[in-house]
């Protein structure tokens, strides 16, 4: 009998590159999961650089956000194409910082969230790395990403070369995110309708973030008529030593062109770790994280929609994103009130009391029961 699986369950041991078809679904919950919890690392640092600083580097983690959000839509089609529900309307699906990758080894660190610094951009490269160099993957787990995606791309056409594609992609095409729904300079989403397409969506998500075998760059000016531009590694790199790419440089190489201005002392820093809302001197501070986490909430509630048959709504969940900004600005401006020198941060912790009603209600009803 094949093992079944709940949301809470990613464990290492479970991998295998001969699946069927409830773990393959698995997989790809654990890979929409793992999109998600890039996307707050990567605006936490964005939001916390000071006004009219970095603006070169504000405006690529930017660009990395809007592809982090194309990929965490093609991870959701793929799921809907093989006739499985994406889940992110349980809080249990949701990150919480530090977030542990489903999966992953001992090697990938839970991450935290962190202002702009060196330690923010190393700690992004690491999430985007490519796989040279790193153990292969075992029962203990995946080292990078890619090697993931790896994984359920060898599963998937092992799958359909057992049961045929029929059997496999029998999801209903209306539950697919297309171009009309989600579009922007990273690329844009197509639907999963068979093995061509699903390799598609799994070849855009892994190359735009590490980039092609010995090339620094992804494939969108070929497949989407795009600017050709860095994969997200390289991008962080550039960040991370202050200096474009040159002609010559190689994926091995630092990079060794123009110089870019990065500023790490204008961020407004903070302490992960150092926020204790529950403190009676924190009550300011936890209605500004409370509004912004409600907020939060709101657009994950909207991408659970958008994923699982109303993919209109996910025009309006790229804006609803972009105005978390404004939230995110005042909280990271705000001193914090019990550490000098240090200033709040948005904790992006979604808030059963409005994704789970139901379920929170009769957990305040609970004890009257008794």
């Amino acid at each position: 009998m094949a093992p079944t699986f709940d949301n809470e369950n990613f464990d290492p041991k479970d991998l295998t590159e001969t699946p069927d078809l409830p773990q393959l679904r698995h997989f790809l919950q654990a890979a929409l999961q793992i999109e998600l919890t890039t996307i707050p690392l990567y605006l936490t640092a964005m939001y916390s650089i000071r006004p009219g600083a970095n603006e070169e580097s504000f405006y690529v983690m930017r660009s990395v956000v809007l592809e982090e959000m194309l990929h965490m839509t093609l991870a959701a089609n793929l799921i809907n194409a093989l006739g499985g529900k994406p889940i992110l309307d349980k809080v249990r699906n949701i990150p919480h910082y530090p977030a542990k990758a489903p999966y992953s080894a001992e090697s990938v660190a839970p991450f935290p969230l962190r202002h702009f610094s060196p330690e923010a951009l190393d700690m992004f490269i690491a999430i985007e790395s490519p796989p040279y160099g790193k153990p292969h993957w075992d029962d203990r787990g995946w080292h990078t990403i890619g090697q993931f995606y790896g994984i359920i791309d060898r599963g998937l056409r092992n799958l359909v070369e057992r049961e045929g594609e029929k059997a496999v992609f029998l999801g209903e095409h209306a539950r697919q995110v297309g171009p009309d729904d989600f579009y922007n300079s990273g690329g844009e989403a197509f639907a999963v309708t068979d093995l061509a397409s699903a390799r598609k969506a799994i070849e855009v998500i892994v190359e735009e973030g590490e980039g092609l075998d010995e090339s620094i760059f992804s494939r969108d000016d070929r497949l989407f008529d795009e600017q050709r531009q860095e994969a997200h590694y390289f991008r962080f790199r550039q960040i991370r030593h202050a200096r474009r790419y040159g002609p010559h440089d190689t994926p091995s190489d630092r990079p060794s062109g123009a110089p870019i201005e990065v500023d790490w002392s204008a961020a407004y820093a903070f302490k992960p770790g150092a926020m204790n809302l529950q403190d009676p001197r924190m009550a300011s501070a936890k209605k500004l994280i409370d509004g912004f986490n409600a907020q939060y909430t709101g657009l994950i509630k909207g991408l659970n929609q958008a994923f699982n048959g109303q993919p209109q709504v996910l025009r309006d969940a790229i804006p609803a994103m972009l105005e978390l900004r404004y939230l995110a600005e005042e909280i990271h401006r705000t001193p914090h009130p019990l550490h000098e020198g240090l200033h709040l941060h948005p904790t992006y912790q979604v808030r059963k009391d409005l994704l789970e009603p139901s379920a929170a209600a009769e957990q305040a009803e609970a004890p009257a029961r008794i």
